[in-house]
């Protein structure tokens, strides 16, 4: 038998097609985000390919790892048609779960050469009678339109992202914790949808003279309401509006409503008539020229800011505790 009769191993369609469909991918990403892509080496883990986020033309360091299906026999389509449903195995789910980056699911559809994606986690992965499936929609194009849920994905757990974020917070706790006042000034650009906004946070002591700045920032909350917007901005902290500044505004309208002078200034009603009936509780701007409105808010630890300042001094500390088994 001469050489080129032995019998060889032949390449399985699977093989093929699996391999055209992370290029296809990876042409995609290049092309629709112009992120970086790379493709991982050919063994069934679960991850096919890395993904890296860039921003303004500079590598961010933010990392996604890719699952990418492109065999017909991995599209199930239900009734309704917007997307399809993909059945992995359970040591996948266990590894995409438990793996050091988010995990995105990539279909391929090759008749259209379009790649769709899901994320990975377990609010989108389903077990019903013993088995996974995850659903992946029609409308989550591998394209420019995936750039900020993707970007935002890349991120992280949203578990540990909120830690780290009342971590980098722990600073100003501490110094309400410590005595101090925070004050947080805020201009809002009224009657635009864009919620345009600048924001100057201050730590003052409590006679209102020691002023320490901590920060300005911009802002847009589009369509959103700054009274809704502003506690959300902190989490671990009770917010309220600055009673001194508001007062003070409040008697300064009161004046220029109800003095009159006639060689000698006569008011027209009492400040306690006149405020009746006013709304003094709610967050609210203490005054506006009809185009930019000033808010002055303080802000106090909550229980949240409170039980996490405990926490982050025990995590500061050092010495084993014992775990549950695995």
């Amino acid at each position: 038998m001469s050489v080129s009769q032995k019998p060889k191993p032949k390449r399985l369609d699977s093989a093929g097609t699996g391999r055209s469909g992370v290029h296809a991918v990876g042409l995609a990403v290049e092309r629709g985000l112009d992120w970086i892509f790379r493709e991982q080496p050919d063994n069934d883990y679960g991850i096919d390919a890395h993904l890296e986020v860039v921003e303004n033309e500079s590598v961010t360091g933010k990392l996604l790892a890719l699952q990418i299906k492109s065999s017909r026999k991995h599209f199930k389509r239900p009734k309704r048609n917007d997307g399809w449903w993909f059945s992995p195995k359970e040591t996948h789910v266990n590894y995409w779960l438990d793996h050091a980056l988010p995990v995105a699911l990539v279909l391929y559809d090759r008749d259209s050469s379009t790649a769709y994606w899901q994320a990975v986690t377990e609010k989108t992965l389903v077990k019903r009678k013993g088995k996974w499936k995850i659903f992946v929609p029609s409308t989550q194009v591998l394209d420019e339109s995936a750039r900020a849920s993707l970007s935002k994905l890349a991120e992280g757990d949203p578990y540990v992202l909120r830690l780290r974020r009342l971590r980098l917070a722990a600073p100003w706790m501490e110094l309400l914790q410590a005595g101090r006042r925070i004050v947080f000034d805020v201009e809002e650009w009224m009657n635009k949808s864009s919620g345009r906004g600048s924001f100057m946070l201050r730590s003052i002591d409590q006679d209102n003279e020691d002023s320490q700045d901590l920060g300005e920032w911009q802002y847009m909350f589009p369509f959103r309401s700054y009274e809704d917007v502003l506690p959300a901005l902190f989490p671990w902290a009770d917010v309220m509006v600055h009673e001194e500044t508001y007062d003070a505004a409040q008697y300064e309208q009161y004046e220029r409503e109800c003095v009159i002078w006639d060689e000698e200034k006569y008011f027209t009603e009492s400040f306690e008539d006149w405020n009746a009936g006013k709304e003094t509780e709610s967050l609210r701007p203490y005054d506006d020229n009809g185009e930019v409105a000033w808010w002055r808010l303080e802000i106090t630890l909550n229980q949240l800011g409170h039980a996490f300042l405990l926490i982050d001094q025990f995590a500061k500390q050092e010495g084993a505790f014992l775990l549950p088994a695995n």
